[in-house]
């Protein structure tokens, strides 16, 4: 039975070591997502699926080091990243909601000055 533990073990650390390097590559890939975009919301996306992949991280290596308090870390920046995607989100909002304001704004100024009366064609008859 003493043969087979460290068999074992070294499956796990194959799996976490594969795991963390497929993982990373993900990160990358939402790294570029975030910097590309097209939109704004394609990069709060992924700035939310980046911190739950650095998470996923932490914890997997929690488990390949056996460390504990790898996992209270974890917990606290689940906490930041929910906050920083909820204002990030809040920011955008704003952002959006001020630019539909002015666009309107100018819509009805353009309007506004197209139903005025030209005095120039009124003077001429």
């Amino acid at each position: 039975m003493h043969t087979n533990q460290p068999f074992l073990q070294q499956a796990c650390h194959i799996v976490f070591l594969i795991a963390l390097i497929f993982l990373a590559v993900c990160l990358l890939l939402c790294l570029l997502r975030a910097i590309k975009g097209p939109r704004v919301a394609d990069r709060i996306v992924a700035a939310n699926m980046m911190g739950t992949m650095v998470m996923v991280i932490i914890g997997i290596l929690s488990l390949f080091l056996g460390e504990g308090y790898l996992m209270d870390i974890c917990i606290i920046y689940a906490l930041i990243s929910f906050l920083a995607v909820i204002v990030l989100t809040k920011v955008y909002t704003g952002v959006y909601l001020e630019a539909k304001e002015q666009a309107q704004a100018s819509q009805k100024e353009a309007a506004d000055s197209g139903n005025q009366p030209n005095c120039q064609q009124e003077d001429v008859k």
